[in-house]
Formats: C-alpha cells, sequence, structure tokens
C-alpha cells in the first residue's frame, strides 16, 4: 500500500504512521524527521529548511521533493510507503504525480486547532530522538529521558507562537489537498480522538478496504 498521511502539525500523524507501518511492514517516510537531521548535521540543506522552520512556514518544494524522490526509489519503499509530511501543497503534489508514484489511498487526521496547541506545547524531546508528552506521555522522572537520562527540551517548532504560525500555513497551503484528493476519491478522514489507541482502531477500520 502507498499511503499519504496528512493532518495539521501535532494532529498525530507521526504516532499514527508508526503504527500502520508496524501493522502493514511498509516504511513511514517522515519529512519532518529527515529535514531535522540534515538540520543537526549543519548541511548547507539544513541550514536552509531551519530558516523557514523556525518561521513556521514550509521548506521550499525543491528541497522537500529532491529528498523524498531519493526514498522513494529505494528498496525500503518497493513494497510500499506512508508519506508523513509530504505533499504540504498542491503543486507538491502535482510533483509527486509527476513522478509518475502511484498512491492508493490519502488519509486526513482531523484534530481542532485548540487541541493541537495544548498538545504540541507539551512536547518535550531528547537529543536521542525519544520525545514524550507532559500529559500523554510522561516521562518517568519529569524532564529526563528514560532511554538515555539526558535532559528533555521544547523544540522551537513546538512553541505556541510557533504553533499558531504553523496552522495558519496549513490551513492556507495543505489543507485544499483534501480536495485534491477527494476529486480522484482517494481521500479517507479520521476524526483525531483523545485516546491514541482509539484512532488507531478507526485508521485501521478506514484503510481495511484499501489492503484486501
Amino acid at each position: 500500500m502507498n499511503l499519504i498521511l496528512m493532518g495539521a502539525p501535532g494532529a498525530g500523524k507521526g504516532t499514527q504512521s508508526e503504527k500502520i507501518s508496524e501493522k502493514w511492514g511498509i516504511p513511514a517516510i517522515a519529512t519532518g524527521d529527515i529535514l531535522r537531521a540534515a538540520i543537526k548535521a549543519g548541511t548547507a540543506l539544513g541550514k536552509t529548511a531551519k530558516s523557514y522552520i523556525d518561521d513556521g512556514k514550509l521548506v521550499p518544494d525543491e528541497i522537500v521533493i529532491g529528498i523524498i524522490q531519493e526514498y522513494l526509489t529505494s528498496d525500503a519503499c518497493k513494497n510500499g510507503f506512508i508519506l508523513d509530511g509530504f505533499p504540504r501543497s498542491i503543486p507538491q503534489a502535482e510533483a509527486l504525480d509527476a513522478m509518475g508514484v502511484r498512491i492508493d489511498a490519502v488519509l486526513a487526521l482531523e484534530v481542532a486547532d485548540e487541541k493541537i496547541i495544548k498538545r504540541m506545547s507539551g512536547r518535550r524531546v531528547c537529543t536521542c530522538g525519544a520525545s514524550y508528552h507532559v500529559d500523554y506521555k510522561p516521562s518517568r522522572t519529569e524532564g529526563i529521558c528514560d532511554k538515555c537520562g539526558a535532559a528533555l527540551y521544547v523544540r522551537q517548532d513546538d512553541a505556541p507562537e510557533t504553533v499558531t504560525k504553523r496552522l495558519t500555513t496549513y490551513h492556507a497551503q495543505t489543507e485544499p489537498l483534501k480536495a485534491y484528493y477527494a476529486a480522484k476519491g482517494l481521500l479517507v478522514t479520521v476524526e483525531g480522538q483523545e485516546e491514541v489507541t482509539d484512532t488507531t482502531r478507526l485508521v485501521f477500520e478506514a484503510l481495511a478496504k484499501f489492503t484486501v
């Protein structure tokens, strides 16, 4: 199954992407993780991407599309994939079509903006890659990573003012993709629930018809 997973920042795409990956054995491709790795490495791409992310803006299409092309042509994706965070605009979707990539379904996770702001402001992350939430997934010791013992921190793009900018960008540039893919008969929508397991159950039910 070749799947696109879309939703506002903080809607739970990453979590559900992991669940889908585990169930169907296909890789999850999170462009956000790829870009953050480039930023951490201090590459030219990372430095350019950082200036956009810090302002709550979309990273330019040519940067993101180049990264996606490399991943989709790898052996890891030969049996299917989950695109998490791409495409984020109509031009990116058109570029994906132009690459000849077959998409079987587009899953949209719907969560109200006020809930997203609460979710993201409570996120805590570690340099080792582990992530937590003060309400939904707290570490055993407050402010300390369970895995490596390092201090947790709030990512710049999880700060409330940045989240608000990112949501505005999402509604203006990414949300129109729902109509784009609905016209192709590929869109399925799931309402995000308070409990992750409830959302996962709805996601699996919605995708079941695409995997038979």
